[in-house]
This record gives C-alpha cells, sequence and structure tokens, in this order.
C-alpha cells in the first residue's frame, strides 16, 4: 500500500463508529484517488462542479460523490446528476433553485444547509436565526404542498482558519447547538436530518467531540496539492 492509502488508514482509525470520512480529493488526479479506493475509501468529496462530473466519469460507479463547495446556480445541472449529498445548500434561494432544478427534471436530491460559524466574512451559509426562520418557514410550508425532492439531511459549517483550537471549539459548539434544536423542534418531520458536516484536516478531531457525523479530510490524506502545476484528472 501507498503512502495515501497508508495516510487514510491511519485517519480512518481515528474516527469513531458513526462517523463517515469523506476524503476530499478536490484538485487531485484519479490515480491518486484511486490509491484511496484501492485502500477502501468509497467516499469522496469534490468543490468544483466540473472536475467532480469528471472523475465520476472516469471511476468506479460504486463511490459516493459529496458536492462540499461553493454552488453557483448556473452550475446545478453539473452536480444534482453526480452528488449523492450536497453539503453546501447556503442561502434560502439556493434551496429553491435546486428544488426547482428537481422539479422541472423529476429527480431528486440530498442536501446539508450550511450554517456560517467562522469569523472569515469570506465564508458562506445561513446565521443561526436565519436557519431556525428559514426551517420553520419551510416545515409550515411542507405540511401544504408536495413532499419536496430536496430532503433535508442535516448541517454544514467552516470554522475559522485559526491555531486557537477554544475559538474551533466554540463555533462548532454553536452549530452542534442549533442542529440540536432543530432536531429537537422538527425532528418528527425530518426524518433524514441526521447529518453534521464539520472538520477538516486541521480540526476534526475537535469536531469528533461535538457530534461530526461526516469530516471532510483531504491533506491529511492526499498531501499538500501543487496549485503551480496545472490541474489534470490523470
Amino acid at each position: 500500500m501507498g503512502a495515501i492509502g497508508d495516510r487514510l488508514l491511519a485517519v480512518r482509525g481515528s474516527i469513531p463508529e458513526g462517523t463517515e470520512l469523506v476524503a476530499v480529493s478536490k484538485f487531485h488526479p484519479v490515480e491518486e484517488l484511486m490509491e484511496a479506493y484501492q485502500a477502501g475509501q468509497r467516499l469522496f468529496g469534490e468543490n468544483r462542479p466540473q472536475e467532480m462530473a469528471a472523475k465520476a466519469v472516469a471511476m468506479p460507479k460504486d463511490i459516493q460523490w459529496h458536492f462540499i463547495g461553493h454552488l453557483q446556480s448556473n452550475k446545478i445541472k453539473q452536480v444534482v446528476p453526480y452528488a449523492t449529498l450536497i453539503h453546501s445548500v447556503d442561502s434560502e434561494k439556493l434551496y429553491f433553485q435546486i428544488k426547482d432544478y428537481c422539479v422541472r427534471n423529476s429527480c431528486s436530491t440530498r442536501v446539508l444547509l450550511q450554517m456560517h460559524i467562522a469569523s472569515e466574512d469570506t465564508k458562506q451559509g445561513f446565521s443561526a436565526e436565519e436557519l431556525l426562520a428559514f426551517v420553520s418557514t419551510l416545515m409550515g410550508r411542507e405540511k401544504l404542498d408536495e413532499p419536496s425532492p430536496v430532503e433535508i439531511c442535516g448541517l454544514m459549517g467552516m470554522a475559522s482558519f485559526t491555531d486557537d483550537v477554544s475559538v474551533v471549539d466554540r463555533e462548532f459548539s454553536q452549530i452542534e447547538h442549533v442542529f440540536k434544536e432543530i432536531k429537537a423542534q422538527w425532528g418528527e418531520g425530518m426524518p433524514a436530518f441526521r447529518e453534521l458536516s464539520i472538520g477538516m484536516s486541521g480540526d476534526y478531531m475537535t469536531a469528533l467531540r461535538h457530534g461530526a457525523t461526516l469530516v471532510r479530510v483531504g491533506t491529511a490524506i492526499f498531501g499538500e496539492r501543487d496549485y503551480s502545476k496545472p490541474f489534470k484528472i490523470w
């Protein structure tokens, strides 16, 4: 087994039962993803629609692809056909655009709502108040309308980029609290709402203490990507 496989197994060994590892493979070629595949990994996360679609076509069909990047409305058609879960629904507008696409194309998809928990303004997502208000409104509307083709399966959040563990711990605590509040208030009407996607290579151990069911780990598995080189699928 190569270095990628060894690192993958080390990360997997640090994750408890009940939490899934999303191997974040953005900008890494298929040959590197196949090393992880040969080591048993079947769940990969991609940030760019075109890259995910190309890899999905090129790689074995038993792989699950999660889309974890910012999703623009004009890219929905490139993501929904391939993603088993979209982590990054960061606004009401995007939710309804995805819903409209699914209605028009007679398909369905699964999503997470992205909550803004970091200090950086560059990161997207609902505030806690916006998130609770949206779910409340949506649950009232869903009782009157036909079941939505977009199934909300939980929340996603990205912590601040910092070495201060106390900051990250506080931010993960915030999203954990909102996650539990939604489950307590609307859990019966949202049976799929059970996923909490928090934690990346540098902070996933902290995320595990806050109930992460999905951790998105890339660098700790695939190593640093040399961005000076042109990206190639192969």
